[in-house]
């Protein structure tokens, strides 16, 4: 009778134990780390990992590099990341389309499912969008947009970068708490959105801060309102649009954070919360993030964790009630 040969195994079992115990509790880091940004450059997105990278380089002591990985509505970068090793030197900033919008939009066609396969790191920033109209039009309110939506059923044309991101679930949600019917148009990009508004091609379009700042400083826009809940310290004297009679409680804002792969150790994620919280203790990158349209808002992981599960039962809502698909 042959004794089944254990010593090898229980060998291998406890090398692999000692490995995972050596890599939670060796010094972090010590190489370069990459940050994927989901996007091509340019974007804001792309812009705040820069500015945050440059800050961290200095906070952990190693090289911090951006590295854009764009398409496929954020879903190829994000990807990219969860099929990346679980070490910490490989991280997603990612926005709320690809962590916690995608899934209902494009189901089935999601190759990762972002809160199981993505560890929330921490929020960096929440980012409104604003509303903003050709100056000729007759309508200089929220309210009485919506009252002129309502007259004039499905002529109120809005702009978007996308279906299925922030800016579109705006309009969704706008229109169903108003009651009215307005008409999305996607784009590729927020100057083709805010060209076109100038233009009369469209009547509005949601879009951030940042990329209408020049446009409304020359009078080439109209701004209506912002999507923050309450006038927003980035922009105090654009009235929220939740203040207004029509659209009370309304709110939507986009919002980047950083994430590790499934399996990252738990001192790693603990090392790069602290990074980033001590970061954006920095007035300078605090006032450069602002400068770019975000809110800073750093969190621990299970604040963040929590603040995504609470984002994505809102944005399932909105998606099913307005059956955006890919093709909406």
């Amino acid at each position: 009778m042959k004794v089944p040969c254990i010593i090898p195994r229980l060998g291998a079992l406890l090398l692999a134990l000692a490995s995972g115990a050596a890599l939670a509790q060796a010094p972090y880091p010590t190489k370069p780390v990459t940050i994927v940004v989901p996007f091509s450059a340019g974007g804001g997105v792309d812009a705040m990992a820069r500015v945050l990278a440059e800050k961290l380089r200095t906070v952990l002591g190693q090289p911090v590099v951006v590295e854009n990985k764009g398409g496929g509505s954020g879903m190829i970068g994000a990807q990219a990341v969860v099929k990346a090793p679980a070490d910490g030197y490989t991280l997603l900033m990612g926005s709320a389309g690809e962590t916690a919008i995608n899934p209902y939009v494009y189901k089935s066609r999601m190759q990762y499912a972002p809160q199981t396969d993505l560890l929330p790191v921490s929020l960096i920033v929440k980012v409104p969008n604003v509303v903003v109209v050709n100056p000729k039009l007759p309508y200089k309110t929220i309210d009485e947009l919506i009252a002129y939506a309502r007259a004039n059923p499905g002529k109120v044309r809005y702009g978007t970068s996308g279906v299925g991101n922030p800016q579109h679930l705006s309009g969704e949600l706008m229109a169903r708490q108003a009651g009215v019917q307005l008409t999305h148009v996607p784009y590729r990009g927020a100057s083709n959105q805010l060209l076109d508004v100038i233009g009369g091609n469209i009547e509005m379009t949601f879009v951030s801060l940042a990329g209408a700042r020049q446009f409304i400083k020359d009078g080439k826009v109209r701004t209506l309102g912002i999507t923050s809940p309450g006038n927003s310290p980035l922009a105090p004297a654009i009235p929220a649009i939740s203040d207004s009679a029509t659209l009370k409680g309304y709110t939507l804002e986009n919002w980047f954070g950083l994430f590790a792969p499934r399996g990252t150790p738990a001192p790693v994620i603990t090392r790069l919360n602290a990074a980033v919280a001590e970061a954006l203790k920095d007035p300078k990158l605090d006032a450069r993030l602002r400068d770019l349209g975000g809110n800073p808002n750093p969190a621990s992981p299970d604040q963040f964790k929590a603040f995504i599960q609470q984002e994505s039962a809102r944005f399932a809502r909105i998606v099913e009630d307005a059956k955006i698909t890919p093709e909406s």
